[in-house]
């Protein structure tokens, strides 16, 4: 079992890779970010020297995607489903979901995530027959120009969508909602994101949520799952992991877990942050329109790199990406 370290003291650009020079700090799985202070799961300050080694090394490259030198991957969303909660599904229109992802290749994403099944909180499920119907041109269409990752936790929906081109496949109940799910990924060797939820039903996911304490659990949680993948013969350069912003989480809950993010290091994954356009986004800021919490969504973005992220997925991919590579340019204290 992974014991959990907590690195605290974060620095980025030249000061952090001066202290790490110095011997005054880490780095976070690689860097660009590095640390100064380490707590263990129990909450007791540990020696830097205690740092595992899944916490300073970086991890191999998710799905054989090259990483930028210092801010996370974007990952744009394409939902082909007329039930989204972000206001930008587009259920069957296929032309322009695929119209939309090469807006997104365009405006600077690395890969996509295209899905077909609205998981938010109280969403009906769809029959697999829809789902793949929903998805399946778009999938055929836009892997032929960047990495696809198919957002399902359908097994068929998994295996159609891999033989049309799909590269990864992102499932938000972590391969626990079919009992298929984990054979499909097993023969296919394919990467994987594994999510946090508290349920693999969104009907119920927000009923009696209570956390004793919501970062560690979810990264407890996240480290049994990629175990058990693991066990499968997938190693863990092929696993992202996402600790599932919005699902089964208070405001506070979702709070702690993206301040806290650093936790999920020591799992020794990719880590993969989805928060755009989230409720608790809108609950925060006063906004309750989700087409409209782009600003909130961005800010997220940039914090969650701030703390380790490798992959945002984002609907907003412009306005990401500019923002990131304005991060990554003070960070390296680089005149814009």
């Amino acid at each position: 079992m992974v014991e959990f370290f907590e690195p605290l003291g974060l620095l980025d650009g030249p000061v952090g890779f001066a202290a790490i020079r110095d011997g005054l700090a880490l780095p976070l799985q690689g860097g660009p970010l590095a640390f100064t202070l380490l707590r263990d799961g129990a909450g007791q300050w540990r020696a830097l020297e205690d740092a595992p080694e899944a916490l300073t090394r970086a991890p191999a490259p998710f799905a054989r995607l090259e990483r930028h030198r210092a801010r996370p991957l974007v990952m744009g969303i394409v939902n082909c489903t007329p039930d989204s909660f972000s206001g930008d599904g587009l259920g069957d229109l296929h032309g322009a979901a695929i119209a939309q992802g090469v807006a997104m290749l365009e405006a600077g994403a690395d890969l996509l995530d295209i899905g077909g099944e609205s998981t938010r909180p109280g969403a009906e499920p769809v029959s697999h027959e829809e789902e793949i119907a929903r998805i399946l041109p778009v999938v055929r269409e836009l892997a032929r120009l960047a990495p696809v990752s198919l957002d399902t936790r359908n097994a068929r929906t998994m295996a159609a969508g891999l033989e049309a081109g799909a590269a990864i496949i992102n499932d938000v109940s972590a391969l626990r909602h079919d009992g298929d799910a984990l054979r499909v990924i097993a023969q296919a060797r394919c990467p994987v994101v594994l999510m946090h939820a508290r349920t693999t039903d969104p009907r119920t996911m927000q009923r009696d949520v209570a956390y004793a304490d919501a970062a560690l659990e979810v990264a407890r949680f996240l480290e049994g799952r990629v175990a058990t993948i693991e066990r499968l013969g997938i190693p863990r350069s092929r696993i992202a992991v996402d600790p599932g912003i919005g699902f089964g989480k208070r405001v506070q809950d979702n709070l702690d877990v993206v301040t806290r993010l650093p936790l999920l290091a020591s799992i020794g994954c990719t880590i993969l942050v989805g928060a755009s356009r989230k409720g608790f986004v809108g609950k925060v800021t006063g906004v309750e329109e989700a087409g409209r919490r782009v600003m909130g969504s961005v800010a997220l973005a940039l914090e969650a790199a701030a703390r380790g992220a490798h992959v945002v997925r984002v609907h907003d991919v412009a306005a990401t990406v500019q923002a990131l590579k304005m991060q990554e340019a003070v960070r390296a204290g680089l005149e814009a």
